[in-house]
């Protein structure tokens, strides 16, 4: 029987304990976050009425499991505190059990005087001495955890109170107009609203730790910011920087954000709502625009520091990010080349709105600028962009390095150069400026100024030093001929550039370029200048092969034509023979006379060394090579003493008004040909014709004796 009553009080106890466990689970792990606050502050705050009525659960349930445990281990049932109420309580159900249990230890933990648990034995008496000396702490705890519940609820409702009342103690005190007194109440209650709902986002950024901040604002903002007029083309380091130091804020409807004529302090970029931007005219408030998401309000004031032109008020709930100036101007000083690109987006930004308020903002601004009285750093590639030559005066007389270069390599002189301002560029190389500095793209001024067509600017830079190699020159006829620009491949010529030379990088000339673009007048342009069809690229195509495998029959029937034309000039006719009354079997040359001076010899007989291949000599067929063979007498008829005939030609420019022309001796190359014209005639880039009009490209076709006669046309 005992063993019954032990396994049935057993029973139940288990039960009860294993439906309670939850719950303790839960209560000591509430226990454990608790215990990470201070003991002024308790766990209490933290575990809430929830936690509350969970510990008292818990309490009660316990206390009842343990006292039937203990009346249902007793000798005798009857003297236990369930057993003087409740003859052979085992036989119960154990819900009846469990509920009579309950209901004791909650009557006995409120303390409310009735059916309080009655001790009948030791055990009891020794258990409910310790139930009821725990409930005195646990009634106190409870009572002073819902009194600090309620309190900490309405600490800010009190607070929030007092605060309104202050405020409205303080605009009556001292008049205020009704508007601003609604204002002010309007930013109070919007205040407490944020708090209350969880949303102070910058005091909770401020607790934070700086990296954290910062990214946190990239994530909420960065998008927001890269899209702003003021920061379009800066770096992303500058406008990283820029959002980790913006400060989110919310302001109410109706609610003035800038007053018009205070102090440039700030400016905002709106992020959500709308804010109307009002002047104050006569004495009357005048709607001047609005602004939505993604605009910014203030950033003239700041920029060009002046008073603030408007007042910006909201229109409803709007957030707004907050810059500090002097924040902002420490952060661009350390970008100087953003904040060049800000003036610009600024400026650029006033000339688009096209107002005559904006208008006269924009005139006093670039006063300013000329003057150098602007805080934001200004660079010498911005005098140039802008074309301002009296604040590029200024800046180079502050001593700035007439080099220094952007993001892309390219100074002030490439850009002044590329705009054709020759105040500029005079201005640059008087202070030292490199003509002949390079891009990152391998651009030199010199070319800036061709490209665009600056002939002023070309012949200054030309007369102090700038040049183009030879490498240069490779890369920008290409750039020409693939432009379709044949002028370019003119001044190229007139500046002493070979337009046949190929590119260093890849060995393609601006024949091949011309070619895969298509250009017929460049491709003419350039056979006509010297330029090969069958000269190869670094992966061995030609032109011809480009045009064939391009599918252009129109530029290889030009270059078919143009290797028909080099064979006939360079092919020489034999006199024709006499009839001689027989069969004609062919056309026989003669051999050309020998010259004096047997041909070296190798030590072993043979001939010493590779023979370069020799150029026909038509003296040497002509009555006066004849008549010097024989005679032996070279030097009479202008043979040098190496048997090598001095060709001699005529040279004539009927359009400097020499037709009777000049014997001048014929120089080794083409080039060389087209320097004694421009060192004669001062005739550049120009044709050399025959005395029947035909154009003569290769030195080759010239022949002892002939006349030629420039021109600068290409005709």
């Amino acid at each position: 029987m005992m063993g019954d009553l032990y396994s049935g009080g057993g029973g139940l106890f288990r039960v009860s304990m294993c439906g309670g466990g939850a719950e303790a689970r839960e209560i000591e792990q509430l226990s454990r976050e608790g215990s990470q606050y201070s003991l002024s502050t308790g766990i209490l705050p933290s575990l809430g009425a929830r936690s509350n009525r969970r510990v008292t659960l818990f309490t009660v349930h316990c206390a009842a499991c343990f006292n039937y445990l203990l009346a249902a281990r007793y000798h005798d049932k009857q003297k236990t505190w369930i057993g003087a109420v409740m003859e052979n309580f085992t036989e119960q159900s154990l819900w009846v059990r469990y509920v009579t249990s309950v209901y004791w230890s909650i009557t006995t933990l409120t303390t409310v005087g009735y059916g309080d648990l009655h001790a009948e034995n030791t055990r009891e008496m020794i258990f409910d001495l310790f139930y009821m000396l725990f409930n005195l702490g646990l009634m106190a705890y409870l009572i002073g955890n819902m009194t600090n519940l309620v309190v900490h609820g309405t600490s800010k409702t009190r607070q929030f109170r007092d605060t309104v009342q202050a405020a409205t103690s303080f605009a009556l005190r001292n008049k205020l107009p009704a508007g601003l007194q609604e204002q002010m109440l309007s930013h109070l209650c919007l205040k407490f609203r944020t708090d209350s709902e969880g949303l102070q986002q910058q005091e909770i950024l401020d607790s934070l730790p700086k990296a954290i901040r910062s990214s946190i604002s990239h994530f909420l903002f960065y998008s927001l910011v890269d899209k702003v007029y003021l920061f379009r083309g800066v770096s992303n380091d500058l406008l990283f920087q820029l959002v980790s130091e913006m400060k989110a804020e919310y302001f109410p409807p109706k609610e003035d954000v800038i007053l018009q004529n205070e102090a440039p302090t700030d400016f905002y970029i709106l992020v959500t709502g709308a804010v109307e931007l009002l002047i104050l005219k006569n004495g009357v408030e005048q709607v001047f625009g609005e602004a939505k998401a993604g605009d910014l309000c203030g950033e003239i004031g700041v920029l060009c520091y002046r008073p603030q032109l408007f007042t910006v008020r909201t229109k409803r709930l709007s957030q707004l990010l907050r810059l500090n100036r002097a924040t902002f101007l420490n952060i661009v000083q350390a970008n100087v080349g953003d904040g060049t690109i800000i003036m610009n987006n600024l400026l650029q930004h006033l000339k688009e709105l096209k107002d005559p308020i904006m208008e006269g903002i924009l005139l006093e601004t670039e006063n300013m600028l000329a003057r150098g009285r602007m805080d934001l750093p200004l660079t010498l590639c911005f005098a140039a962009h802008r074309g301002d030559d009296l604040l590029l005066h200024q800046l180079l007389k502050r001593g700035l390095d007439p080099n220094e270069s952007d993001n892309n390599g390219r100074t002030a002189l490439h850009i002044a150069a590329a705009k054709g301002n020759e105040n500029c560029v005079l201005l640059l190389l008087d202070f030292g400026a490199d003509p002949n500095s390079r891009d990152s793209d391998g651009s030199v001024p010199l070319w800036e100024a061709m490209v665009n067509s600056h002939k002023p600017v070309v012949k200054l830079l030309s007369e102090n030093g700038a040049k183009l190699t030879p490498g240069d020159v490779g890369m920008f006829s290409c750039t020409a001929a693939e432009q379709n620009k044949p002028e370019l491949l003119k001044e190229i010529i007139r500046l002493g550039g070979d337009i046949t030379l190929s590119r260093d990088d890849n060995g393609s000339t601006a024949l091949h370029v011309a070619v895969c673009e298509g250009n017929t007048n460049i491709v003419r342009f350039l056979l006509g200048r010297g330029a090969r069809p069958d000269r190869a690229d670094g992966n061995g195509w030609t032109p011809r092969d480009l045009a064939e495998q391009q599918g252009h029959d129109d530029i290889r029937e030009l270059f078919d034509s143009h290797q028909r034309a080099r064979a006939i000039e360079t092919a020489v006719s034999a006199p024709a023979e006499p009839s001689r009354g027989v069969r004609f079997i062919g056309r026989f040359r003669s051999e050309p006379v020998l010259l004096p001076g047997p041909p070296p010899v190798g030590p072993n007989g043979l001939w010493g060394g590779p023979r370069s291949r020799r150029r026909v000599n038509d003296f040497c067929n002509s009555l006066f090579g004849m008549m010097s063979a024989v005679g032996g007498s070279a030097g009479e008829f202008g043979v040098a003493e190496n048997g090598k005939y001095v060709a001699r030609v005529t040279v004539s420019c009927p359009e400097k008004g020499d037709s009777a022309g000049k014997l001048v001796v014929l120089p080794g190359s083409f080039r060389e040909l087209m320097e004694i014209g421009e060192r004669k005639y001062g005739v550049s880039g120009g044709s050399v014709l025959r005395e029947d009009g035909a154009v003569i490209d290769d030195i080759e076709l010239i022949r002892d004796g002939d006349r030629l006669v420039f021109t600068s046309g290409t005709n």
